[in-house]
């Protein structure tokens, strides 16, 4: 490995330990799912989307969104809007909650948020795109950090543009993810117009976009020059690659998969997290999305998972877990890969 492979990763006065960033994503990355991928090595630990709207901070979902109790630092709240005021003012008041790091969502394809004229949208209005970096980064003394994709569609790739921009208006951190807003999730990333993007600024970037392995990571990191990873569909189901990734790159060599051993306790502490931050009833619901994902790397996943799906109470769930690890064969998951 090379020496910036393992070279420090800093955000404003923060520095990580190490180049590996939890991405945001709605409904996945809450308060339990942050906690675990920290332990298990990431660097870093992105919230959900925050709307820029404080009006609606009052619902159930926007308070659980706000919930940072006990995480390590620093601590990075995402917002999503379109209007500068609204973002500035949400900044500041995410700021003085306890953010150490705001991060403006420029990246997000959903219809939902597109149509209100945020999330990748934003794309579209470079001068709108720069009224907002200004008025956010005059808001507050921490550091905010802008993520984005590298263009609306093929014919509109504006990255470049917009990370100068952001640039030089005090953006000290930068995540592409190497898709259109067009393309979603579809297809593959590209990774030349982020490296692009890196030769183009002198801020970290940090490149995001289908890093599903340690061999991955390192190959996304050569080509593009990026200054870290961010990962999130890839820890889906797999927190431990955090973990992984950042042992190869400084080691060379792949670690073992973890054990079933582990998974079970794993699992089933993330279970405990998620009944404690929701409550039994939703915590029951949203561990059905998760402990899918996890199922769906182990021998006879798909089974396993629509047998989960129908348990109606924590402990049944809690009993399911350690019944299916107790009749697992030894080498249900000796690669880590998914073997239904």
């Amino acid at each position: 490995m090379t020496s910036s492979a393992v070279a420090p990763f800093r955000i404003g006065a923060h520095t990580l330990a190490n180049r590996l960033v939890l991405a945001p994503m709605a409904g996945v990355t809450d308060r339990p799912f942050r906690a675990l991928c920290r332990r298990l090595g990431a660097g870093l630990a992105v919230s959900e989307m925050v709307t820029s709207d404080r009006k609606l901070w009052h619902t159930p979902k926007s308070r659980l969104r706000l919930d940072h109790r006990g995480e390590l630092g620093p601590r990075v709240v995402q917002i999503a809007g379109g209007d500068p005021r609204m973002l500035a003012d949400a900044a500041k008041a995410n700021a003085d909650h306890g953010a150490e790091v705001i991060d403006i969502n420029m990246g997000c394809p959903a219809k939902k948020v597109c149509n209100k004229a945020a999330g990748s949208a934003l794309l579209r209005d470079e001068a709108l795109v720069g009224e907002i970096l200004s008025a956010v980064v005059g808001a507050v003394s921490v550091p905010v950090t802008l993520k984005i994709r590298t263009g609306w569609c093929d014919e509109s790739r504006n990255g470049v543009r917009i990370a100068r921009l952001a640039e030089s208006l005090g953006i000290q951190a930068l995540a592409v993810h190497g898709r259109t807003r067009s393309q979603k999730f579809q297809g593959t990333a590209e990774y030349e117009t982020i490296r692009a993007i890196k030769a183009a600024v002198k801020i970290p970037v940090i490149a995001n976009g289908d890093v599903d392995s340690p061999e991955k990571a390192a190959h996304v990191l050569a080509v593009t020059a990026a200054d870290a990873l961010m990962i999130g569909r890839g820890a889906q189901g797999n927190p431990w690659i955090f973990r992984e990734i950042d042992h190869y790159l400084r080691h060379g060599e792949r670690l073992p998969a973890p054990t079933l051993a582990e998974r079970e306790a794993t699992m089933h502490e993330h279970l405990l997290a998620l009944y404690e931050h929701y409550g039994e009833h939703m915590g029951i619901r949203v561990a059905r999305k998760h402990i899918g994902w996890y199922l769906a790397t182990l021998t006879h996943g798909a089974r396993a998972r629509a047998d989960f799906n129908a348990l109606e109470t924590s402990t049944a769930q809690l009993v399911y877990i350690n019944r299916y690890f107790s009749t697992a064969p030894k080498d249900a998951a000796s690669d880590g890969s998914t073997i239904q």
